[in-house]
């Protein structure tokens, strides 16, 4: 039987801590949460490597993957989320991100609009104790306007836009965090809201397979 502890321990030394992450809380959180729990379970013993695992029961044509140890946790690090605030997760899959933000915040809404995603989500959410994050259903772009505003967005998947319910569902000084394709690359990106206006940097270079919903309206050729 694979040690997933071990597996947990790798993980942190060789792709988490190596990447500048230093959150000691958060870096608590990946060593206890089982990520193992979170994908298919003939992917298991791949649950632990340095890449991007395709999630089952998505619908046709959607594109949905749990996201690299590595980029999940610097974007975490970098929205800083406290025990005070609020927390959307955009397309929580199968929950791990929320699983993660429940760790480090005080309340967590966990956004996801495939229902069977949805479902393994709030199962796995229970299982591991994750009882400050609630798993709504409805449309990613949307968001949840219904528990905002949030002090912290994270989208889990690559985007190509951020929508802008996304943004306006953001309370004054929230932070989103994202990896946004350009192309054939892309940067994890960090934006925030102040005085009623959103900027953002990039972080790092990332690249994700691009959520439905998340793409640029294609230009006309002539």
């Amino acid at each position: 039987m694979r040690d997933f502890a071990a597996a947990r321990r790798a993980m942190v030394d060789g792709q988490v801590r190596t990447s500048d992450v230093t959150n000691l809380a958060l870096i608590a959180a990946m060593l206890e949460i089982p990520r193992e729990r979170f994908v298919p379970e003939p992917m298991a013993p791949l649950a632990y490597l340095d890449r991007d695992l395709p999630l089952a029961g998505a619908g046709a044509g959607a594109a949905r993957w749990l996201m690299k140890p590595m980029v999940l946790a610097r974007l975490i690090q970098a929205a800083d989320p406290g025990p005070q605030d609020r927390v959307l997760a955009v397309a929580c899959g199968t929950g791990y991100a929320a699983a993660m933000l429940g760790r480090l915040a005080g309340r967590v809404v966990a956004l996801e609009e495939d229902a069977g995603l949805a479902e393994k989500a709030r199962s796995n959410l229970s299982g591991v104790g994750a009882g400050n994050v609630s798993v709504v259903t409805g449309p990613l772009d949307r968001g949840w306007p219904a528990s905002g505003p949030y002090d912290v967005v994270l989208i889990d998947g690559g985007v190509e836009t951020v929508p802008q319910a996304l943004i306006d569902g953001m309370a004054p000084g929230g932070r989103l965090v994202c990896v946004v394709n350009a192309g054939p690359t892309g940067k994890g990106m960090y934006f925030q809201s102040v005085n009623g206006e959103t900027g953002g940097r990039p972080l790092f270079d990332a690249t994700l397979p691009v959520l439905p919903g998340f793409k640029n309206a294609p230009a006309f050729v002539f």
